[in-house]
C-alpha cells in the first residue's frame, strides 16, 4: 500500500500578535521574522499515515509538499516522523496559488510518482482555511473524497471512515484509492520524534521536482482562479474614560448616561 500525505508550511499560529505583519507588496503574511512550521492539520494527517503504515505489511508513506526551499524543513520533520519518502515540488511561477491550483499540481504530482492507494491531507490549512485541496485532488484523480475524518480502519472494501458531522459522527465505507481530509482527534496526536530519527532525517534524500517533471500539468490550471486583492490587520482604537467621584449612586447614574449616549443601553 502506498500512502501519500500532503503537507504545508505555515507561519507558526502561536506567535504573539505583535510579531504578525502583512507584506504590503505581496498582500501575504511577512514570514521573514516569523517561525515557519508544519500546518497542524497536516501534522495530524502525517501521524495518521505513519500509524497506518506501521499496521500494514509492505506499506510506505510518501510526504509531499508544494513549496520553495524553505519548506524542506517540513519534509525533514516528516522524515523524522519516519516517513519513507519525501517529495518537494516547486516552480518560480507558483508564488500566488489558490486551493484549486494547488490541488491540480498535487494531483498530477501524485500521478507522476506512481499514484497512491490512499491520500491524506489536513482538513484545511491554518493560514488560508479554504479546505479545498483535498476535494480538488479527488476530483482531479477521479476518486472518492471524505472530509472531517477523525479516524478510520481498513476493511474488506477499503476503509471504514469516521467523519464528524453536526449531530455527532457518521461511519462511511469507502473503496481504495480514496482521499481523506483529517481533523485533530485524540487518536492522531502528533508524536515527538526520537533523537535518532531526527538525526537520520537530516541526511535522507528529498526528491525535488519541477513543473517540467510532472505529467499532464495544465498551465491554465496552475494559475489562481481567485485573486487576493488585499489583506490587512484591522486597526483598533481603544479609549478609556474614568468617571471621577466616590459616590456609587452618582457613578452608576453617570455610567448609565454614558451607555445611553453610546446606544449600548
Amino acid at each position: 500500500m502506498h500512502i501519500v500525505v500532503c503537507l504545508k508550511q505555515v507561519i507558526d499560529p502561536e506567535i504573539p500578535p505583535r510579531y504578525f505583519k502583512i507584506d504590503p507588496e505581496t498582500n501575504r503574511p511577512d514570514d521573514i521574522s516569523s517561525d515557519m512550521v508544519m500546518d497542524s492539520y497536516a501534522e495530524n494527517a502525517l501521524e495518521t499515515a505513519i500509524q497506518l503504515r506501521d499496521k500494514v505489511e509492505d506499506a510506505t508513506v510518501t510526504a509531499l509538499c508544494l513549496g520553495d526551499e524553505e519548506s524542506e524543513a517540513v519534509l525533514r520533520r516528516a522524515l523524522a516522523f519516519t516517513a519513507d519518502n519525501a517529495v518537494r515540488i516547486w516552480d518560480s511561477d507558483w508564488e500566488n496559488l489558490d486551493g484549486q491550483a494547488v490541488g491540480h499540481i498535487l494531483a498530477q504530482t501524485i500521478k507522476t510518482i506512481g499514484g497512491a492507494d490512499l491520500v491524506l491531507t489536513g482538513y484545511q490549512a491554518s493560514d488560508i482555511e479554504e479546505g479545498l485541496v483535498g476535494p480538488v485532488i479527488a476530483e482531479e484523480l477521479g476518486v472518492p473524497c471524505l472530509t472531517l475524518v477523525s479516524d478510520f480502519i481498513m476493511n474488506e472494501r477499503g476503509f471504514r471512515v469516521t467523519c464528524d458531522v453536526e449531530s455527532g459522527y457518521s461511519l462511511v465505507d469507502v473503496s481504495s484509492p480514496a482521499i481523506l481530509t483529517i481533523i485533530s482527534s485524540e487518536k492522531n496526536v502528533p508524536r515527538l520524534p526520537k533523537v535518532k530519527d531526527i538525526r537520520l532525517a537530516r541526511s535522507k534524500k528529498i526528491r525535488e521536482m519541477k513543473s517540467d517533471d510532472i505529467y499532464d500539468l495544465e498551465a491554465e490550471k496552475c494559475q489562481p482562479a481567485v485573486i487576493l486583492e488585499r489583506v490587512f490587520i484591522p486597526e483598533r482604537n481603544i479609549s478609556c474614560e474614568i468617571l471621577p467621584g466616590d459616590d456609587g449612586t452618582l457613578l452608576a447614574e453617570g455610567l448609565a448616561e454614558k451607555l445611553l449616549d453610546l446606544k449600548v443601553l
